[in-house]
This record gives structure tokens, sequence and C-alpha cells, in this order.
């Protein structure tokens, strides 16, 4: 009873099989044969392969937020420039400027080989007076001589601060600094004679609005006269000065693993004689 159920059954079988009396093997149906399971394991492979892998989707949008900082992450080194003569500075398309940045930011001070000389000090944000005050010739002075450059007679230069400001508004070449008696115990001479002497390696990070801008690390002193940004760089030329550098690292925002965020690292650029090196 159970094999005629079984018999009526396979009567709906849609895809009956001939007898192996009647099957014949050819060469090209093998070919389709081997052809197709190829394609099929190729198929499954690739399939596999794409479950397996995860999926990055790019996505780029504008902000259209003001208010909140970009951090700059940077570590460079300037071979031949003391720490002393090297300052940061900071400008940005709304006009905010940032000059001589000290905040945040470690120097250490090099030989010309690249070996430390010393710890790495982080600067102070305040400026300390820069006159020693041992100094018996300064005492003397009352309203110390600005040596031609002052505008009135009433104007005094008792610091060598002072003379350079003045020198500065006059827009001429500042005379030697060792014969100026302001600055015989000031620390920029020390400073000016060793510009060219050391290295320095700068490293911290800094916060800029984010909107289109640059920042730029130079020797001299930094100042802006009639909107334009310029570098004090004397008693010296800008052509003395060898500002090859080294970027060991550079990076904008945080740092996410799995994108190069900070792809001039290892970087190394090449400018004598006060050539500037830019980076876009």
């Amino acid at each position: 009873m159970s094999s005629q159920i079984i018999d009526k059954f396979k009567q709906f079988d849609a895809y009956a099989k001939t007898l192996e009396d009647f099957k014949v093997k050819t060469a090209t149906g093998a070919t389709i044969t081997v052809a197709g399971i190829f394609v099929m394991m190729l198929l499954f492979l690739s399939e596999l392969y794409t479950y397996m892998s995860p999926n990055i989707s790019e996505e780029l949008f504008v902000d259209t937020s003001r208010g909140h900082k970009l951090r700059i992450n940077f570590d460079i080194t300037v071979p031949s420039i003391s720490c002393s003569y090297l300052v940061l500075d900071a400008m940005d398309s709304s006009g905010e400027q940032h000059l001589q940045m000290d905040h945040n930011i470690h120097k250490r001070r090099l030989d010309l080989n690249g070996n430390p000389i010393d710890e790495p000090k982080k600067e102070e944000i305040a400026v300390s007076s820069t006159i020693k005050q041992n100094s018996s010739e300064l005492a003397t002075i009352t309203c110390g001589s600005c040596y031609g450059a002052a505008f009135n007679d009433s104007q005094c230069c008792n610091t060598c601060e002072d003379v350079k400001e003045a020198y500065r508004l006059r827009r001429w070449a500042l005379p030697d600094l060792a014969t100026i008696v302001q600055c015989k115990d000031d620390e920029s001479l020390e400073k000016a004679n060793l510009a060219l002497k050391e290295g320095c390696q700068l490293y911290g990070y800094m916060e800029v609005n984010r909107v289109g801008g640059s920042f730029h690390i130079a020797p001299g002193k930094s100042f802006t006269i009639n909107h334009v940004h310029v570098h004090d760089v004397q008693p010296y030329s800008s052509s003395a000065f060898n500002t090859t550098h080294y970027i060991n690292h550079l990076s904008f925002g945080t740092n996410i693993k799995s994108a190069n965020t900070a792809p001039l690292d290892g970087a190394k650029g090449l400018a004598k004689e006060g050539k500037v090196q830019s980076y876009i």
C-alpha cells in the first residue's frame, strides 16, 4: 500500500531522470560543468570577502559653526637656528593674529649635530623683563638715549627693547647691539650671539579658529606695521639663516585610527639662505 502511494507521488516529478543506458557524457558537458563550478566558487569567495570586509563610507560636509577651535599638533626640528630666535605666529582670514605664540609649546635646545643640550622648556605666557638687576650702568640712567631715533626730546629709551622699538618705528636699521648701553647686559645680546650656533625642536599644540589661515615658524621678533606682517632679524639679514627643518609630526584635530591624519610626518624641507618652505 505504501509503495503504491510513493509511486503515485513520483508522478509529480517534473525533472524525470533518464536511464543510465541513455546517458551520453561529452567533453562539452564536462567543460560547462567545470566552468559552472569555477564561477560558483568565485562568486562564493567574492561574497564572503565582501561580507568580511568593513564598509568605509566617506562623507564631505560643510561645518558652519565658528565657535569651536581647531587643534594643531606639531613637532618640528630646525637644526640651524636657536630656540631663543624662533617664534611661532598664526593668522587667519577673519583678521585674527597670534604673534609669538608660546603657551602649550615646548622648546628643546639642540647643538648643530642635533643632540639635546638641555631638557625641553615650556615657554611662559607672561613676558618677563630681560634686563638684569645688577647692571650698574643702567642703574645710573634716568632717561636713556634713543640714539637719534626719538621723535621728541622727552622720549626716553631706558631698556634695550625701547631702543629697538624706537628704531622699528623709524624703520631704521638697528646698530650693533654691543654699542648700545641699554643692551650690554640684556639677554637679547646673548640670544643674538647664539642664533646661528644652536638648533631647536619645537613641539606641542595650538588652538586656532576653524577658518582659512596659516601658521609659520620663523626667526626674529614678529610685529605688524601698516597691516604688514614682518620679522625683525637684526643684526642679521634674512639670507643668513638656514631654515632647513624636519617635520616629525603634524596633524589637525583628533587622531583617526583608520585614516592617515599626518601625511607630512617625516618630511624634510631644504630651505637654505632664508628661503621659505610652504605646505598647503
